[in-house]
């Protein structure tokens, strides 16, 4: 039986027309929508895992992409033509279809390595494709028949292909660099040498030789301290003046508010190099260009606007009673702010802290101009002096890994802060 629906722009009395019936093949089917899952999930996932598969076992791996993509197209038909199976029998299905295509067109060799080449890590890395290929192809066909679908079904179909693209896209560029990183980290000079592009675990030789180098004869404890001194530093210097600054903007008035609270961000349409020459002349004049003293004069410029910024959408988003209830019970206006205020902006706090400790702990140029003595350099600027021909190359990457790793992990454990304080500044009362 037909749907009738009416177009979204027909009023009482407008002609209303006849929606065609799910049934048959046409463009927007479950069928187009596989044709265009299946090779792409298929080539995209075979691309990822023989890059895996290489730098995991050393071995020149040659995915065999096109064959990957035709097995993905088939068993994204057989998933959408096999509606009417159980979903247990249905993945195994689809699973199946997948994994025999693959091999017979590749031969037996989906990853273009012979089978006594690694075979654990190419059984692996098969298990793992046939298995993520499938489960993606569910995720995003399970529910999408064959034939013909409504305009509203089959752009779902779509926008599931699109979001797998880009989850799949966005891992692979966030976690590969950084895997590459780590393992090279972990090499000595003569394996990298020897194959600069196997990035497997040797667990025979000394992983920690680079590391152990770093703290024993390139002082990297002291850069670790004076990148902490002056994060922390900038985390008070910032707050000391961003708080006030936005809790007057957000409950003060005066002439010029406004346009004071919509300006603070102009200094981040001036690019940093533009500064840096300036700030380098004036610095040396007055002998603070090769101090931690300067680095906590310019840091806390570049982070009070943003600061400023996010407070003021904050604390106007607090209820204003609160505070004149304070006043009437005879705090100062500092009162109110140490004592109601501040309390309940602990989430603002903790997600500014942890944006300008981030801003501080990674900066590189204003450190790279400023700073000459190895004894004072901050960590992004130790890392930069690796940076050498006459140097090891993971000596640099251990370096690297040092200067990521305690800031990824502040920021995962205050994510939840960050998020929830980012959001809420960015509502203006």
């Amino acid at each position: 039986m037909s749907t009738l629906a009416s177009s979204p722009s027909s009023g009482p009395g407008s002609a209303v027309k006849q929606r065609p019936a799910p049934g048959g093949f046409g463009l927007a089917s479950g069928t187009t929508a596989a044709l265009i899952a299946g090779p792409v999930f298929g080539a995209l996932f075979m691309i990822v895992f023989g890059v895996t598969l290489a730098l995991f076992s050393g071995e020149p791996a040659r995915p065999q992409v096109g064959a990957s993509a035709l097995a993905g197209l088939a068993a994204a038909l057989v998933l959408v033509f096999t509606g009417a199976m159980s979903a247990p029998l249905r993945r195994a299905v689809v699973a199946g279809a997948f994994f025999a295509v693959l091999m017979v067109l590749s031969l037996g060799a989906p990853f273009g390595l012979a089978l006594t080449a690694s075979p654990l890590w190419q059984l692996a890395g098969l298990a793992v494709l046939v298995g993520l290929t499938m489960q993606t192809l569910w995720l995003c066909l399970a529910d999408t028949p064959a034939g013909r679908l409504r305009r509203y079904d089959f752009e779902v179909a779509l926008i599931r292909i699109l979001k797998g693209v880009g989850y799949i896209v966005f891992t692979v560029f966030v976690v590969l660099p950084f895997y590459v990183m780590v393992m090279t980290s972990f090499k000595s000079q003569a394996s990298l040498l020897a194959n600069p592009l196997d990035f497997s675990i040797d667990l025979n030789s000394d992983l920690v030789s680079s590391y152990t180098t770093l703290f024993t004869e390139f002082n990297f404890g002291t850069y670790i301290l004076n990148s902490a001194i002056v994060s922390v530093g900038t985390v008070f210097l910032t707050l000391f003046f961003a708080v006030p600054g936005a809790y007057t903007i957000a409950r003060l008035r005066f002439r010029g508010r406004d346009a004071f609270a919509n300006s603070v961000l102009l200094i981040y349409m001036v690019p940093a190099i533009v500064l840096v020459l300036p700030l380098y002349a004036v610095f040396s004049q007055l002998g603070l260009r090769n101090s931690i003293v300067g680095l906590l004069i310019v840091y806390p410029a570049t982070t009070i606007p943003v600061a400023l910024y996010m407070l003021q959408g904050y604390f106007r988003g607090l209820p204003a009673e609160m505070e004149e209830a304070g006043l009437m019970d005879g705090l100062s206006r500092l009162g109110v702010i140490a004592k109601i205020t501040l309390p309940l902006s602990l989430p603002a706090l903790a997600s500014v802290s942890l944006y300008v400790f981030m801003i501080a702990w990674n900066e590189f140029l204003f450190a790279f101009m400023f700073l000459d003595d190895p004894s004072i350099f901050t960590l992004p600027r130790g890392v930069a002096s690796l940076n050498s021909s006459e140097l090891p190359r993971e000596l640099m990457m251990a370096g690297a890994v040092i200067a990521t790793v305690p800031i990824m992990v502040i920021f995962l454990w205050l994510e939840r802060f960050m998020v929830r304080g980012l959001a809420a500044g960015a509502v203006k009362g």
